[in-house]
């Protein structure tokens, strides 16, 4: 059972959860996060979803997202959802996301994160993740129009990829 905390419009929590799956009361809202993980060849880390997963089954997907669980931040929420279907570790402590979308349930804080991964070496959840590449925007566009990947709007993923390098993306360097 997954509780979430629940939220004002104005973003407060309201000192109430709520299991996942519930019907939510009128003006509540819960918090959902989302990572897109960029590389210096202006790709993104783009996960396929595992075919017997509920919802988007067998869909590709951007990097990363989920619900915050009842007492998460939105960054402890985010590094959870990282670390568990890909088995990336970031710090994201003191990172603001870069945007949030607003939608009929709750709140989607979104993080861009420039970072040189080698996807031979995450840890997929099989629960989740099928499998991760890197893909090009062409890519993900492609994907979009042959309904293989989850129907975002086309401007919102070239949304993330015009804004990545922009103030609120997270830059990491790699000392290898």
């Amino acid at each position: 059972m997954e509780l979430w905390d629940v939220y004002h419009s104005d973003r407060t929590k309201t000192n109430k959860t709520m299991i996942r799956g519930d019907e939510f009361e009128n003006d509540s809202y819960h918090l959902v996060v989302h990572a897109c993980i960029f590389n210096s060849k202006n790709e993104m880390l783009i996960q396929q979803r595992q075919p017997f997963k509920s919802g988007w089954s067998n869909m590709w997907d951007i990097t990363v997202g989920g619900s915050a669980v009842s007492g998460e931040s939105s960054q402890r929420a985010i590094e959870r959802e990282l670390f568990e279907e890909i088995g990336l570790e970031i710090d994201l402590q003191n990172i603001r996301p870069h945007l949030t979308i607003n939608f009929d349930q709750g709140f989607d804080d979104v993080y861009l994160i420039e970072k040189e991964v080698d996807t031979e070496k995450l840890k997929l959840q099989y629960e989740e993740v099928q499998r991760v590449k890197w893909s090009s925007i062409d890519e993900i566009y492609q994907k979009i129009d042959e309904g293989t990947f989850i129907p975002y709007y086309k401007s919102f993923i070239q949304l993330l990829f015009d804004i990545r390098k922009q103030y609120g993306c997270q830059q990491t360097v790699d000392h290898q």
